[in-house]
């Protein structure tokens, strides 16, 4: 990880949720869960949950809602399920369970995937707020998931701090 990522985050409670059929049957390995939870532990956040599910979108909002509201999670990363593959209804789920999109997010993500790649058009991926939490959709693959976070990781200590109610300037 580099670009300034390191020493951030402060302790804020994070989820990763994996979302891939294969995985949640055990026939695949999740190596894009233990990277985004490699690269938050490292810039300060602590990972408090850790799943994979199937591509399913009731189980995916049951999910989001109860590390918001019953856990209390500040930040939560999604891996999987936003491209165009008929199973692919992450950011469907999300959607249906955030109050407020921010789509600067979603779209530093896709400008950084582009920047390595035209298949960078078809992520389909948002982030957006919950309460006082966080939720971003990152690609499935473990490659475009860790360059997807760390376009954002460095940003994301000041959008949480806000969200929490800080009331310091936004610039110095």
């Amino acid at each position: 990880m580099s670009g300034g990522a390191a020493q951030t985050g402060h302790g804020y409670s994070c989820g990763i949720l994996t979302l891939s059929d294969k995985g949640s049957r055990g026939e695949r390995e999740d190596t894009s869960g233990p990277l985004l939870r490699e690269m938050v532990t490292e810039a300060g956040y602590q990972v408090r949950a850790y799943q994979i599910l199937p591509d399913q979108e009731a189980l995916i909002r049951q999910t989001l809602i109860q590390w918001v509201d019953r856990q209390g999670l500040d930040l939560i990363l999604t891996t999987g399920g936003t491209g165009v593959s008929p199973s692919d209804r992450t950011p469907e789920a999300t959607r249906r369970v955030i109050e407020l999109e921010v789509p600067g997010i979603a779209e530093a993500m896709r400008a950084a995937s582009l920047a390595k790649t035209i298949q960078g058009v078809w992520s389909r991926a948002i982030a957006g707020i919950r309460g006082q939490s966080l939720i971003i959709n990152l690609p499935g693959s473990r490659k475009a998931a860790g360059e997807n976070l760390a376009a954002v990781l460095p940003a994301l200590e000041h959008g949480l701090d806000k969200l929490k109610g800080s009331t310091a300037d936004c610039a110095p």
